[in-house]
């Protein structure tokens, strides 16, 4: 759960919240991409790793007084596995009746609306969620796809999760 960008300034236009525990299979899917920023940064962008635990980097995040805020997180959408989609902020209650954070990102993203101009959620289809399960191809793929689609700019392109589909 530390800063992991290596080009920094006082006060950065893009950070990059990525959350999961790597110890839970496909829910390893930010902890994976805040490693892939780490060994391929994206310039412009600052990345942290919030683990299972994100809202114990709201003081850092609002330090870095960023323009955008993109959070990175497995997110049960009821679509196959590894598929990308920005999701609703307002939805996120709704959706995760069941989260292995010790928050749910809601009340994270509810509490950084006042520091943050922009919040984004961007949620990737889970296949197999449990302890010591590795993680999925597909989710994996998925990860590696968010991250060229963060290094071309192109990531806005992702879907909204489906109107008929929102807010499960």
């Amino acid at each position: 759960m530390t800063n992991a960008s290596q080009e920094t300034d006082i006060a950065t236009a893009k950070v990059l919240l990525c959350v999961g525990n790597s110890m839970m299979g496909d829910d390893g899917a930010g902890p994976l991409l805040a490693q892939q920023l780490v060994d391929r940064p994206i310039y412009g962008w600052q990345v942290v790793d919030g683990g299972s635990a994100p809202e114990t980097e709201t003081v850092h995040i609002r330090d870095l007084t960023p323009e955008l805020l993109v959070v990175v997180d497995a997110t049960e959408m009821g679509l196959n596995p590894g598929e990308i989609r920005q999701v609703d902020p307002d939805c996120i209650g709704e959706m995760m009746l069941m989260s292995t954070h010790s928050m749910p990102l809601n009340y994270l993203i509810d509490d950084l609306r006042d520091a943050v101009a922009e919040v984004v959620m961007i949620g990737i289809q889970p296949d197999i969620v449990g302890f010591c399960y590795p993680m999925t191809a597909a989710v994996s793929q998925a990860v590696s796809a968010l991250h060229r689609q963060l290094a071309d700019g192109s990531w806005r392109k992702i879907p909204r999760l489906a109107a008929a589909d929102e807010c499960c």
